[in-house]
């Protein structure tokens, strides 16, 4: 036991980051499922994802694309209509 006192605060400091981590990797990964990040939330995972996780972050730039498809093209035959 008295081997092992020394390297208690070692441990402790260890035990923590390891809490710490574990505790920021569930809140990735609801946020990731629920969508409830913010814009810069979204941005730092879209980062940390590029930088680790080179097929995540392609997903995620897919996943940008797709959500800009969906918006309506510009057009504007309705105005061509009302003039006739």
């Amino acid at each position: 036991m008295s081997r092992l006192l020394p390297l208690l605060p070692l441990l402790a400091v260890l035990a923590g980051l390891a809490a710490t981590l574990a505790l920021l990797t569930l809140l990735a990964r609801h946020v990731r499922r629920r969508g409830t990040a913010g814009a810069g939330l979204r941005g730092a995972l879209a980062a940390h994802d590029e930088m680790w996780h080179g097929t995540a972050a392609d997903s995620y730039h897919e996943l940008q694309v797709q959500a800009h498809r969906k918006d309506p093209l510009p057009d504007d035959r309705w105005r061509r209509r009302a003039g006739r």
